[in-house]
């Protein structure tokens, strides 16, 4: 018995980096059998894969369709397909990356961004063409959080240090342009960058062609003479990241000898002394730093969900705070972050139920 991915799979694997991520996209793994005329597509869902093992939605997929097969195969070739989709599961899930935006060696191509700040601001330019090939690094900010503030700022002081070298672009996006324009105006008030700041009029998605995965708070390209240099796609960016993220920067714009990162942090404006660089929070609330509440919140405002799996995710939600004082305080404050932001996150029933559970962990 053999387990192998045919070239239609492989092809389907390379499309991942250029989708979207976490919509009702489906993925399909070809399982074959060493057994004469036997052939199966086992279905599942995309974003499953992301909140469990390959094995078990592979394993879920067949038990789901446990009867049909029993019908038509023999007991002992169930269970080699089983097997099967054991192994093949344990290999793609080993070190399978998260893909977001053009990968090194591909072409940037032009999209638009709304200009917010400066002389040309609330016009549409196209930043690929106006930056003409030269150095530049693409900040995509899918969402504002408090975590990846530091490691923005500094980028962008690298940029300001070697402006002659480098081109620096922070491009926010947000489901409603009228609602994301207030909201990155108000970051860029709080944080002052220096860097040119734009929106996506593309959604939250951002520019199609760019195929930028919704998972990742933070998507970073490098690009030189049009051809992407470094990717870097961070589902929970830091300051952790910044060390590798400046030597890549570094290197797409020849920069022998790059700041390294508490030098350009004691140099942000408003630094403290000891290089502590907190920002001013621009939003009510904060995101949980219970790792797995912070899973649950962010699987309860996907824009795909029914309202049966908003009940569920806010039912396990309700399990684990309960009897947790700090946990509760957490919650508030995660509930209070995403609802601040309206029909940007979640569902109309989503929506509904959280600010019921925000309103019972507010009474007293």
């Amino acid at each position: 018995m053999t387990a192998r991915i045919p070239d239609r799979v492989k092809m389907q694997k390379s499309w991942i980096g250029t989708e979207r991520l976490g919509q009702d996209a489906d993925l399909h793994f070809h399982i074959s059998l060493n057994v004469p005329h036997i052939s199966f597509w086992l279905r599942f869902d995309l974003v499953g894969c992301f909140r469990a093992t390959f094995a078990r939605t592979l394993v879920c997929s067949i038990l789901t369709n446990i009867h049909t097969m029993r019908r038509r195969l023999a007991p002992f070739t169930v269970l080699a397909l089983l097997a099967a989709a054991l192994v093949l599961s344990s290999a793609l899930a080993a070190g399978d990356p998260i893909f977001s935006g053009p990968q090194p060696g591909e072409k940037t191509t032009s999209f638009k961004v709304i200009e917010i700040g400066g002389g040309a601001d609330g016009t549409e330019r196209d930043p690929v063409r106006d930056d003409a090939g030269a150095p530049t690094v693409l900040v995509f900010v899918h969402t504002v959080e408090r975590s990846l503030l530091p490691l923005l700022r500094v980028i962008e002081q690298y940029g300001v240090e070697r402006k002659e070298r480098i081109k620096t672009e922070v491009i926010f996006l947000a489901a409603d342009r009228r609602s994301g324009e207030e909201r990155v105006r108000a970051v860029q008030g709080s944080l002052k960058l220096r860097a040119r700041v734009g929106l996506s009029p593309d959604g939250a998605e951002g520019p199609g062609n760019f195929g930028l995965n919704k998972e990742c708070m933070m998507t970073i390209v490098a690009a030189k003479d049009n051809v992407v240099t470094a990717n870097f796609a961070l589902v929970q960016p830091g300051i952790a990241d910044a060390p590798k993220v400046i030597a890549a920067l570094a290197k797409t714009c020849g920069d022998a000898e790059p700041p390294n990162v508490e030098a350009l942090t004691a140099k942000l404006p408003g630094a403290r002394a000891q290089g502590d660089m907190k920002a001013k929070e621009p939003f009510p609330g904060a995101v949980p730093t219970d790792a797995k509440l912070n899973g649950l919140l962010r699987e309860f405002i996907r824009p795909t969900n029914d309202d049966a799996t908003a009940d569920r995710v806010l039912a396990e939600v309700k399990a684990h705070i309960a009897g947790n004082a700090d946990l509760k305080k957490q919650a508030l404050d995660g509930w209070t972050r995403v609802l601040h932001f309206g029909d940007a996150y979640g569902t109309p029933y989503s929506r509904k139920i959280g600010q019921e559970f925000l309103d019972g962990l507010k009474a007293p």
